[in-house]
């Protein structure tokens, strides 16, 4: 181990000193990524001394951070490799603890890991705000009959290839606590949250991206069902409900929040 503390020392010197695109250490971070990613064999720990020892580039290492993994991480859809995931709750840490990582992917990706990774939650530090139910300022069609209160009302949802039911805030909402749900069937529920360039889904203009990860399942008995995440969310522009099947009526939706 002797032997490797010059190398090691002038390493750290180097990535200290070089600027984001040449630095070394973000070279390594960015390399360990992609071969997480391809389920290749890596060193986890080296990743994480490369990281902490960033510096100016700590935060473009961050950055390919979120791009490679936690973005993944926080949309609908296939699981992500399991060494991506080992990989991320190795340098999400430093990056959460230098600011360097946006709250809401973190969240996102807590929310729609769940149990496959529950460190992600543990990483949120934010306080809470007080919350109240805020009906959408967007939606279409028959939408309107889940807000009004009347439980023998309801609109029916269509299938996600016919364009899932969404229902958006302008501005967005800063942080969505809970849902509680009515339905005829079942069903789930997704936010749709910011993300910075580059991570997860384009928008249908292809201007914006986001994140849309699957806040809850709902059973659709005709009764109340509540869905709080582990986490907020935040960022929420929003959200999309999604039936797992034809017929399903979502009869009352109550979004519980904070501008």
């Amino acid at each position: 181990m002797d032997g490797d503390a010059p190398p090691r020392a002038l390493l750290a010197t180097l990535c200290e000193r070089c600027a984001p695109g040449d630095n070394p250490c973000a070279q390594a971070v960015t390399r360990s990524l992609r071969q997480a990613a391809r389920r290749e064999p890596l060193d986890v720990q080296e990743a994480r001394w490369s990281l902490e020892h960033a510096g100016a580039a700590l935060g473009t290492a961050c950055q390919e951070l979120v791009r490679s993994a936690l973005g993944p991480a926080a949309v609908s859809g296939p699981d992500v490799e399991p060494t991506l995931l080992a990989l991320t709750q190795a340098l999400a840490p430093t990056c959460v603890k230098t600011e360097q990582l946006p709250l809401a992917v973190l969240n996102a990706a807590a929310v729609q890991q769940g149990a496959r990774a529950p460190w992600l939650a543990t990483l949120f530090t934010g306080g809470t705000v007080e919350t109240a139910p805020i009906e959408p300022d967007q939606h279409a069609g028959d939408a309107f009959r889940a807000f009004d209160q009347d439980a023998l009302s309801g609109v029916t949802l269509p299938l996600e290839s016919a364009g899932a039911l969404r229902l958006g805030y302008a501005p967005g909402l800063k942080q969505v606590a809970s849902f509680q749900v009515r339905a005829t069937g079942p069903g789930t529920l997704r936010a749709i949250i910011r993300a910075p360039d580059g991570v997860g889904r384009k928008d249908s203009q292809g201007t914006a991206f986001h994140v849309d990860p699957t806040v809850c399942r709902f059973r659709g008995t005709g009764a109340w069902e509540i869905c709080k995440p582990a986490v907020p969310l935040l960022d929420v522009d929003a959200v999309s409900v999604v039936p797992e099947r034809p017929g399903v009526e979502l009869k009352e939706l109550e979004i519980i929040g904070a501008r």
